[in-house]
């Protein structure tokens, strides 16, 4: 291969890389658009819902309780505490997750607010003709809740009634081994008037003060006429959505809540960033429209969980389509699913990567093959290929010619050797986009002091700032052998016939080095593994060659 092509190739990956790290436009951070206007319901109408008419219901043993009294709910993968003055949630721990990858680390907390009641989920309604609830006057049916494995699904009912007659109950329906939330309102109009009010779901949390980072997502995000919207944090402010809206849902790193709707129909999306700092998401119905004596029924699933594509497959309601790598969607989810599979059986997604970077080694092996035969073969020319260039220096027209003569006749293709570097750029970004976003690898361990795979490695810690070194700060030994894996490889690669080119092949490895400096440990641990394959593929072709 020219080695001008291989140095522009190489020059080119990392002008790419750090536009992307830089500039390069994301599926998570999407420009700011306006809100589409109302659709109009038009061929595809939705049935009108039903409406009962209010008769007797099952009757539930509920009691007043102080505010100052919460409700705890245990199951086997949650612990959530819900308050006792109305529907609202105040705390929800994942019992499977830790806030860091440190041993005793504190069990990861979903709710962060600012606000007064220290809620991160409520619901109420527009307040046309329903006055502010008064939430001190609910009534729940039991205290505390606990499911263990094999339990049958428990229920937490609150209920609200106003002097008039109108009776509203919100029902949260909890499994033992699922992060759903059953949802239901039911709002029983015993009163003389019609109730013209929209319900209204509200989910509330105070982002994180470090969270720009390549590759990660934290803000607003739903699924409108079948298309993913995310909005960072940044761009909240007050945003509204209208149309066809499954799930409404705010996401950080690696979690989300989320609120689905049961039907398929015609619903409000709100965004809006609060005085206090907090992102407000907010899911309203159209008017519920409740004539005296009728009841009406709302069914919501609330989520509150890891963004595992798995589990929010399972659900139906698809909240999978939030988990979404952009460009490299396509290759990104098939190697998520093959790293799964291989920590099945090594439970170790350290051990998966090798695996898997050796199983993609195999897979271009005759490609890579015959780009090293190629690159070998034009060592070989490098002597013609010099006086060619010498003889019609103040002719690149037909320097070009004779060089093309030249390949022609040794059956060589100057490209060949492009194709390696060609066919792992496409895999590194999807390994790149997977990393810092995908549940699995965080705080997965690999070995010794590497306990983080989605995040930057270190060995020992320093008390002081090291250049170009995102903290903690250490000595980064994976990144260091990456990058002299690379300098080997090029020492074995055939040098340049120009010295400058020459030079300026061998400054590839630093350059790369301080690049993955603060990349995570397993796309480092992916590069060394996939260099180091690299290097025994080439010595092989060297002493078949010659």
């Amino acid at each position: 291969m020219d080695k001008r092509t291989v140095l522009a190739l190489g020059l080119s990956f990392i002008v790419f890389l750090v536009w992307s790290v830089l500039f390069g436009p994301k599926a998570t951070d999407k420009p700011a658009q306006k809100p589409p206007p109302l659709e109009k319901k038009q061929e595809q109408q939705v049935a009108p819902e039903k409406k009962e008419p209010l008769g007797p219901q099952k009757e539930l043993v509920l009691e007043s309780i102080s505010e100052s009294l919460d409700i705890k709910v245990e199951t086997e993968l949650y612990s959530a505490l819900f308050s006792g003055s109305g529907p609202t949630i105040k705390g929800f721990k994942l019992k499977n997750y830790r806030s860091t990858a440190e041993k005793g680390s504190p069990l990861k907390e979903l709710i962060h607010v600012n606000n007064k009641e220290g809620h991160g989920f409520n619901l109420g309604f527009s307040g046309k003709n329903i006055p502010n609830i008064n939430w001190s006057a609910y009534a729940v049916n039991q205290k505390d809740i606990r499911l263990e494995k094999g339990d049958k699904p428990k229920e937490l009912v609150y209920e609200w009634k106003s002097p008039q007659g109108l009776d509203v109950q919100t029902r949260f329906l909890f499994h033992a081994d699922r992060y759903d939330i059953g949802l239901t309102v039911i709002v029983n109009n015993g009163s003389d008037y019609i109730i013209d009010d929209a319900l209204s779901l509200h989910l509330a949390h105070l982002p994180r003060e470090s969270r720009k980072a390549y590759g990660v997502f934290e803000g607003m995000a739903l699924l409108l006429d079948d298309k993913l919207k995310e909005i960072k944090v940044d761009k909240v402010e007050e945003k509204q959505f209208e149309g066809r809206i499954p799930w409404v849902a705010y996401e950080e790193p690696y979690f989300m809540a989320a609120l689905a709707n049961e039907n398929d129909a015609m619903l409000t999306a709100k965004g809006a960033t609060l005085p206090s700092g907090e992102i407000r998401v907010s899911y309203l119905t159209p008017s519920l429209n409740v004539k005296p004596l009728e009841r009406i029924t709302k069914n919501f699933t609330l989520y509150l969980g890891p963004r595992d594509l798995y589990v929010l497959k399972g659900l139906g309601k698809k909240l999978e389509k939030a988990i979404n790598f952009g460009w490299f969607d396509i290759i990104a989810k098939p190697l998520l699913v093959t790293l799964r599979f291989f920590n099945g059986y090594v439970s170790n997604y350290g051990v998966s990567i090798i695996i898997l970077t050796i199983l993609i080694k195999i897979l271009f092996w005759p490609l890579t093959h015959k780009s090293y035969q190629s690159m070998k073969e034009m060592r070989k020319l490098q002597p013609m290929m010099a006086k060619i260039r010498e003889k019609y220096k103040n002719n690149k027209q037909e320097m070009q010619k004779q060089l093309m003569n030249l390949y022609k006749t040794y059956k060589i293709n100057p490209m060949g050797g492009c194709l390696p570097m060609v066919v792992q750029i496409p895999v590194f970004f999807a390994f790149y986009r997977i990393l810092p976003s995908s549940i699995e690898l965080r705080h997965a361990p690999f070995v010794l002091w590497i306990n983080d795979l989605s995040a930057p490695e270190r060995l020992l810690s320093f008390p002081f700032k090291i250049p170009f070194m995102a903290p903690p700060y250490g000595i980064p030994v994976l990144t260091l052998l990456m990058g002299a894996s690379m300098f080997l490889q090029q020492k074995m690669t055939p040098a340049p016939g120009d010295p400058t080119q020459a030079k300026m092949m061998m400054f590839l490895p630093i350059v790369f080095t301080f690049l993955f400096i603060n990349f995570p440990s397993g796309l480092v641990l992916y590069w060394l593994v996939n260099n180091l394959l690299s290097i025994a593929q080439q010595y092989r072709i060297n002493r078949q060659v010659g």
